[in-house]
């Protein structure tokens, strides 16, 4: 079986994002599955997506202040600066992230650990909504 669904999210604030339910929302196929594959893909070149502990809020603060020192704003070297400070610091840190997630799928749910969860990585000051491939496949039960 092989599904494939656009999920477009609502526009958030610079920072890192717990998207976890929205994406398992736009999935209810997910529970059809014996085994299989989730791939999630962001459609953007400013945002990123991660996986990473979904259990303590200052994780997701301490991620956005390790890469913001990682790829600082105004840097004097940047030759594509016509879309704002924030631009090509976005993109820097979108690659570091990078643009896809592939989850195992076991039994009917995503076979994730305990304190594992999808965020949106988004690394503009105002990105605007973002867009996600998600494709489904897998063994049915």
């Amino acid at each position: 079986m092989w599904i494939q669904k656009q999920l477009r999210l609502r526009p958030r604030s610079r920072g890192f994002h717990l998207i976890h339910r929205e994406v398992l929302n736009e999935l209810p196929e997910l529970s059809t599955l014996r085994c299989g594959l989730l791939h999630l893909f962001i459609q953007h070149t400013s945002a990123s997506l991660t996986l990473n502990e979904n259990a303590s809020p200052e994780v997701a603060d301490d991620l956005e202040a390790q890469f913001n020192e990682l790829a600082p704003e105004n840097q004097p070297f940047f030759l594509h600066t016509l879309e704002g400070p924030d631009d090509m610091p976005a993109h820097i840190k979108a690659s570091l992230l990078g643009s896809s997630l592939s989850l195992p799928v076991s039994d009917g749910r995503l076979a994730l650990g305990t304190w594992q969860g999808i965020f949106l990585c988004e690394h503009r000051n105002h990105g605007g909504s973002r867009s996600l491939v998600l494709t489904l496949q897998g063994e049915p039960r």
